[in-house]
């Protein structure tokens, strides 16, 4: 079993395993390495499987996916920067417990011990949504929130805190040095107060999983702190650099973690711009300048990780200074709370933590539900990427210093990237294309002209798989107006007509074969562009007249597989160009270029 807890969702439980030894024609040979699986469990005797569990388990593993369709999010580099490129989906019954745990002893009880201070959140607070927001906040433990509170703390700008970062290492290390003040008095209790404040800062880090952000405050805290009492110069860019090197020394792949990236740009526009920032205005008034104070940090921290915040996740949120100034007091409130009620003489403000977290919650949600909360489908390119980037870096190092040449370059490679985002949005402008997808069960193709499209699924706007493989596309390719048409329904829009099994759109002709065909012939004469095979239909391309003509197969993914097989022999056989949307890549066809 891997380092962190099998993740159950329905019946099924997912974990990564690490592999330690195969078996070739019952030879046992040693094996590295990990592997994703998927296990359906037993509905009337579940299995329960821990961290450190070994496990034998018969199955056929196979490669992670790559994406299939435009702008679908890439699984298997995602797995692959976790050194993880093989998966296996198995039954309970091909899955033996040996009874040994092989776990790292000290990783395992601090996952034992955070399995006990969930239940007994579970036990204090009785909102779901309550105790899956202190469950991720205090302990890391990743409990289901909702895509309402998900998507409230992601438009406000305020998602870090829903994650243990560095801001709540910080939080507990401000409690400790105030609790243990009393050993300031001297050299050697100095020295007792930095090994006991280290001491529970990893603790706490080791229980909540060891996330970048995490370790990465750990070690500047404990380097920091430990200078402090040997009196010793510190120099915040060589302790973030170190803090950075210790960790890829651990883990090479950590370069390629998102958080990991995120983590250390936003405290290095803490420890470079943040100064810089702050310096613009002298407040005399204590509180104001606090204010101005966070305010300074906020702006710094957003504005170093903007480029790669909009690369990955494709939106800016517009309301981040209002939302991070509110969420600052209801934080630290939350992290005291949440840890003195995991006390047993302090349970009792467990209404109170609850209450806290959902007066958050509801404030965060206003927030986000105001107009233009945030800019999103914001897609930008690698070289887009790069050029915003450097345009940023040069411009803010070029007002820092009072440097024109800096100032005057990053303005030349701001306008290279205006040049690229306008290239963009003429491109779609004009755009005409189609966009078969390539999905497991569903049909789904995109009719695009300009900035609009005709969707003809059997999917919903609400249905994830839509979320996940169509909407990306549709979004990447800035189309605003979409509407939805049913295969099986005729109907006449602007440039698109669909009609007795026929679809034209603008000079691309389509004939549809359907259940609707199921055992029937199809006469008359005609010039297609593709044959679109859909809903496992028992028609058969040999009922055809003759006279009706196409040029490639479309098989979908509502035909099973072993009429897909038929079909695939079927072309090859006639020397037919197909393409099967299923397990392959969508099939985009260019009108313009």
């Amino acid at each position: 079993m891997g380092k962190r807890e099998p993740q159950q969702n329905g019946n099924i439980l997912r974990f990564k395993a690490n592999v330690i030894v195969g078996y070739e024609k019952d030879k046992q040979v040693r094996s590295s390495g990990q592997l994703l699986v998927a296990l359906r469990l037993d509905s009337l005797k579940p299995i329960q499987l821990k961290y450190g569990d070994e496990i034998i388990i018969s199955a056929k593993y196979t490669e992670i996916e790559p994406p299939y369709n435009p702008a679908e999010f890439d699984f298997k580099a995602w797995l692959s920067h976790q050194n993880i490129y093989h998966q296996a989906f198995i039954d309970q019954a091909h899955l033996i417990k040996t009874n040994n745990n092989i776990g790292n002893p000290v990783i395992k009880y601090a996952l034992i011990l955070r399995e006990k201070q969930v239940k007994k959140y579970r036990n204090l607070i009785k909102s779901n949504e309550a105790f899956a927001v202190a469950s991720t906040l205090i302990l890391g433990y990743r409990a289901d929130l909702t895509k309402e509170t998900l998507s409230s703390y992601t438009k406000t700008g305020t998602i870090h805190a829903l994650s243990v970062s560095g801001a709540h290492v910080a939080i507990i290390y401000v409690v400790l040095d105030f609790m243990l003040m009393f050993l300031n008095r001297n050299r050697s209790l100095k020295i007792v107060k930095l090994i006991l404040i280290c001491t529970l800062i990893w603790s706490y880090a080791l229980l909540t999983g060891l996330s970048p952000s995490v370790v990465r405050s750990a070690i500047m805290i404990s380097i920091l702190i430990t200078a402090k009492v040997l009196s010793k110069n510190t120099n915040s860019y060589n302790i973030l650099a170190f803090s950075a090197f210790c960790q890829l020394l651990y883990d090479p792949f950590l370069i390629w973690d998102v958080g990991f990236q995120l983590s250390y740009l936003a405290v290095f526009g803490l420890v470079y711009l943040q100064p810089k920032i702050y310096n613009l205005l002298y407040i005399k008034h204590k509180w104001t300048d606090k204010l101005w104070s966070f305010i300074a940090m906020s702006l710094a921290a957003q504005i170093v990780t903007f480029p790669l915040s909009i690369y990955y996740f494709h939106q800016f949120p517009l309301y981040f200074l209002f939302g991070n100034l509110f969420i600052t007091i209801p934080l630290v409130l939350m992290m005291y709370l949440g840890i003195a009620v995991l006390v047993p003489w302090f349970s009792f403000l467990a209404p109170v933590f609850e209450w806290i977290i959902n007066f958050t919650n509801s404030v965060l949600k206003w927030i986000a539900d105001l107009p233009y909360a945030t800019f999103s489908s914001i897609w930008i390119n690698l070289p887009e990427f790069i050029l915003l980037s450097f345009a940023l870096g040069l411009f803010i190092y070029g007002l820092s210093n009072f440097n024109k040449r800096f100032i005057f370059s990053s303005l030349l490679i701001f306008a290279g990237y205006q040049v690229l985002v306008a290239y963009d949005d003429l491109a779609a402008f004009h755009q005409q294309k189609i966009i078969f997808f390539s999905l497991r069960k569903n049909y789904a193709a995109a009719f695009i002209t300009g900035k609009e499209s005709i969707l003809v699924t059997d999917l919903k706007i609400t249905d994830k798989n839509y979320d996940f493989f169509v909407k990306p596309a549709l979004t990447q390719l800035q189309i605003n107006n979409i509407s939805f048409i049913n295969l099986k329904k005729d109907t006449v829009l602007k440039n698109f007509v669909l009609r007795n099994h026929q679809l034209v759109f603008h000079h691309y002709k389509l004939l549809v074969a359907d259940e609707r065909l199921n055992y029937k012939k199809m006469s008359g004469n005609g010039v297609f562009s593709s044959l679109w095979i859909s809903g496992n239909t028992k028609f058969k391309l040999e009922r055809l007249a003759p006279e009706i003509k196409y040029k490639n197969l479309i098989i979908d993914a509502t035909n099973k597989d072993y009429k897909i097989e038929i079909l695939k022999k079927t072309a090859e056989n006639n020397h037919l160009d197909f393409h099967i949307l299923k397990k392959n890549k969508a099939y985009l066809v260019q009108l313009t270029q």
